[in-house]
């Protein structure tokens, strides 16, 4: 249904870091006709250095404070971490307002390998997550699943999307494990259970000892919020401006140089 209203809600897209700009990204795409809201918790990043009780606290905290002020259309948290350890603890603070979630794309990957030998390669927090084990145990049992969880690869990929050099001896260190052989056949699909992750996903594969396929789940997300989200008119809606908020208050010179980038002001 398409409906006609020139004081639209905004979406609220969160990350960690900056991500989540590989979802905000194809959200536009689907949804051109919508102002967004960036969240970034950089005051909070990495989430890998936090325990899952503060963890979990933080993030409550943080989306009471902005759906109160922005009181956005839905809110799209652009981080496994972050949903896979407080999804459920949101939706029931806040059961008047939508989440769009992102978890391991394991289920596409299951359909998809012909090895029948998947990776994830993500966070240790998302990689340790009964949810993302439930995931398996729900989609895959007929593959073998391997866990990997990198804990300095969203540090790199905030880095290499700021233009700062990552050596790549480092990035092939963290990605390694995903490439395994088993009874001759070989790892097919990587699954990047990370937003930061497919910023990278070019020197992954000139980096990677043979081709797989890398699943980036950010379309998938931004097919699953556009469901969520009423179509408006375009025509007769005032120009919007989208915006990045970085809970630091203080994001340096690289970070606000790459958000114009995007086109949100900062």
């Amino acid at each position: 249904m398409i409906m006609m209203n020139d004081t639209a809600k905004p979406i609220l897209v969160f990350d960690s870091g900056i991500g989540g700009l590989t979802v905000l990204r194809e959200l536009r795409v689907l949804m051109p006709e919508r102002s967004f809201i960036y969240i970034a918790d950089d005051a909070g990043f990495p989430y890998g250095n936090w325990a899952e009780p503060q963890l979990r606290e933080r993030l409550l905290s943080i989306f009471k404070e902005f759906i109160r002020d922005h009181q956005p259309e839905v809110s799209v948290i652009a981080c496994n971490t972050a949903f896979t350890l407080a999804g459920a603890d949101l939706r029931e603070a806040f059961p008047d307002h939508t989440f769009v979630g992102t978890v391991p794309a394991i289920k596409p990957a299951a359909e998809r390998t012909r090895s029948g030998l998947v990776s994830v390669l993500a966070t240790p927090g998302t990689v340790k997550r009964a949810y993302t084990r439930d995931l398996i145990q729900s989609f895959a049992t007929q593959c073998h699943v391997r866990l990997v969880g990198s804990q300095n690869l969203a540090r790199m990929a905030e880095a290499y999307i700021r233009g700062d050099k990552v050596p790549d001896e480092d990035i092939s260190a963290e990605i390694a494990q995903c490439f395994y052989e088993k009874d001759g056949a070989k790892t097919d699909i990587v699954v990047l259970a990370c937003t930061h992750y497919p910023f990278m996903a070019n020197v992954f594969r000139r980096l990677a000892p043979w081709p797989v396929d890398w699943i980036d789940p950010a379309e998938a997300i931004a097919r699953q919020a556009r469901r969520k989200v009423p179509a408006l008119e375009q025509l007769g809606i005032e120009p919007h401006v989208d915006r990045a908020i970085f809970t630091s208050g203080n994001p340096d010179f690289s970070t606000r140089r790459l958000m114009q980038g995007f086109g949100l002001s900062v």
